[in-house]
């Protein structure tokens, strides 16, 4: 799957998952002063199943996700959770059955390099309005090794489904995705693009009086895919400031 991969991996082991069994329901509250989180979630191979919620308060789910990867392992979940004011906790349910467990992290964004890595994607390219309703794709080559995405709104509420295609209608990997205020809370992650013939479809499943904004861009390219083309003759290289998964970001 590639050095994008890799990072995801080490990541696991340093900072010690929680593994959460099928069926069940885990829960982590970050520190105050944390203004993200990022998680991760990872399995054996197998499918993953996972809703992803973002508590604040009793009753209060500002922003919550549904998560679906045909293999876990080759295509780790991995996205950031804003945490603004207090009384943030992140509660992970693992939807899938007993045998399909999985490893999940919660990382605060404690030096905030998170943040940088995010603000420097709405500076790559402009983002693209898509309408309550309607479909955008963005094909990817075989050189893009992971795709980094951003959804946002002018503070209204965000409804948006992002898939990963390999294929004719043959999805790897499915994002359902709520957020209350979709400019306190923009969506963003990091999609594992492995092999060739990607595409990531953008759907606003919102009505037509709620836009949203998506910025979708490569994050890391391996030049070595491109070599048979005539193309780079060095080891890989990070692209659009890839320098790491989030996880130790800075570190090249």
């Amino acid at each position: 799957p590639g050095a994008n991969n890799k990072l995801v991996k080490e990541a696991f082991e340093k900072l010690r998952p929680v593994t959460v069994q099928g069926g069940s329901l885990r829960t982590c509250v970050p520190p105050t002063a944390a203004k993200r989180v990022q998680v991760m979630l990872k399995t054996d191979g197998r499918p993953l199943n996972a809703n992803v919620e973002l508590w604040q308060g009793p009753d209060n789910t500002p922003q919550k996700m549904a998560v679906y990867i045909e293999d876990g392992d080759m295509r780790p979940f991995n996205c950031v959770v804003e945490t603004p004011r207090s009384n943030n906790a992140v509660a992970i349910y693992n939807t899938g059955h007993l045998e399909f467990p999985m490893a999940a992290v919660v990382e605060p964004d404690a030096g905030g390099a998170v943040g940088e890595v995010t603000k420097k994607l709405a500076t790559l390219s402009k983002p693209k309005t898509i309408q309550g309703g309607a479909i955008h794709t963005y094909p990817f080559s075989p050189a893009v090794s992971s795709v980094q995405i951003m959804l946002k709104t002018d503070g209204r509420p965000l409804n948006a489904r992002v898939e990963l295609l390999q294929g004719p209608n043959n999805n790897k990997q499915v994002m359902e995705i709520y957020t209350e205020d979709g400019m306190e809370r923009p969506f963003f992650a990091i999609i594992e693009t492995p092999g060739t013939g990607n595409v990531v479809r953008v759907v606003n499943t919102g009505t037509v009086e709620f836009p949203l904004a998506v910025n979708v861009e490569p994050y890391l390219v391996n030049p070595d895919i491109e070599e048979s083309d005539g193309g780079w003759d060095e080891g890989p290289n990070w692209d659009n400031g890839g320098g790491s998964l989030f996880y130790g970001a800075g570190k090249n």
